[in-house]
């Protein structure tokens, strides 16, 4: 029997709770493209009045979760289709953030000024031609992709340097090393010339068998390096 993910309730607002998650255990368990939040409408397994975000490992980021649950919530409860309410949740929440102090101060950088800022901690484990880089999410997620998640690297996202793979500050050190499995084979196969679509997919495989065997994970870390040079 599936034990409950919740860690600790955040908010109550009007009917819904709002609950902060372990979501290692979503992910592993129920849904593995489960990220930092979500609510029944997109995850089924989210009970209806309940908004459900990820316990957070980085800076804080709940209040603008839950700016953007509340939009995407409300549009498709009233039909609208996940990718319009996506859209229009986004877009709130962006307007919420620009508002921060320290993105209009790194705002005035020079790029790479900008993406100094970004850089947390280089893993030099992991590293060779390709560099993994621990990154500041909020700052991402802020300045450039509101939607970026987990991880990502330069053959999906234009503005992460050539030959780098960032992971998210947000996740935990339990978890990098799963995100890092996946991010590392999906670019390797985009660098040959699968489609995302492809590559991804079968970076999913990877990662959940790798989720459920971890001790295999190392191995797997160290292959994945080395195809990447």
């Amino acid at each position: 029997m599936l034990k409950k993910p919740y860690v600790r309730k955040l908010d109550q607002i009007e009917d819904i709770s709002v609950w902060i998650v372990d979501g290692n255990y979503v992910r592993k368990n129920l849904d593995e493209e489960f990220t930092n939040f979500g609510q029944h409408y997109r995850f089924r397994f989210i009970p209806r009045h309940e908004f459900w975000i990820d316990q957070e490992h980085g800076a804080g980021e709940q209040q603008f979760f839950i700016d953007h649950l509340l939009v995407e919530y409300r549009l498709m409860a009233s039909g609208v289709t996940y990718d319009k309410a996506l859209a229009e949740a986004d877009a709130v929440e962006q307007k919420e953030r620009r508002k921060a102090e320290l993105i209009r101060r790194i705002e005035a950088l020079n790029k790479q000024g900008i993406i100094d800022e970004i850089h947390k901690t280089l893993i030099k484990k992991y590293s060779g031609r390709v560099k993994v880089w621990i990154v500041r999410g909020e700052l991402v997620r802020s300045l450039f992709f509101i939607d970026f998640t987990e991880g990502g690297h330069d053959k999906v996202y234009h503005f992460i340097p050539e030959n780098e793979v960032w992971l998210d500050d947000d996740l935990s050190r339990q978890e990098m090393k799963f995100v890092l499995l996946h991010e590392l084979h999906e670019r390797h196969l985009m660098d040959q010339g699968w489609p995302y679509y492809k590559a991804h997919r079968s970076a999913s495989k990877i990662e959940y068998h790798c989720r459920h065997h971890p001790e295999q994970l190392e191995e797997a870390l160290l292959v994945e390096k080395r195809k990447n040079g």
